[in-house]
């Protein structure tokens, strides 16, 4: 967006949606919200630290989103991977557990039908 501060940011938004007493009030809510939560502050001192230094940063987005207490972009890009190998570890932990759950079902079905053989297998012998 160029080099608009963010109260003519705010004002051009207001101005387009509103009518002019309206705006201003807007206008003038929205900026005390920002400063009551801090917001107006934090990205002051944010923006300050992109001025300070004497040398231009390669990428004023990862220093500005470092500073907000955001991940870099290689994080970020770091954690959509990670959450892709989980998800396939997941799958295939889903997938494992549906086997296991067959077999058990398998198993308590033998053991069912060979109680149950062995109960008529009893009372056929006269037991």
């Amino acid at each position: 967006m160029g080099h608009f501060s963010l109260e003519v940011l705010i004002a051009f938004q207001v101005k387009s949606t509103c009518p002019i007493s309206e705006k201003e009030a807007k206008k003038e809510a929205f900026r005390k919200y920002l400063e009551s939560r801090g917001v107006a502050d934090s990205l002051t001192k944010v923006l300050v630290a992109l001025y300070e230094p004497n040398v231009e940063p390669s990428s004023a987005i990862e220093i500005i989103q470092q500073r907000m207490g955001g991940l870099s972009l290689s994080d970020y890009d770091k954690l959509l991977a990670d959450m892709s190998v989980l998800r396939i570890k997941h799958k295939e932990l889903l997938a494992a557990h549906e086997v296991k759950r067959r077999e058990i079902e398998e198993l308590l079905s033998s053991i069912i039908m060979s109680s149950a053989k062995e109960t008529n297998d009893m009372e056929g012998s006269g037991a």
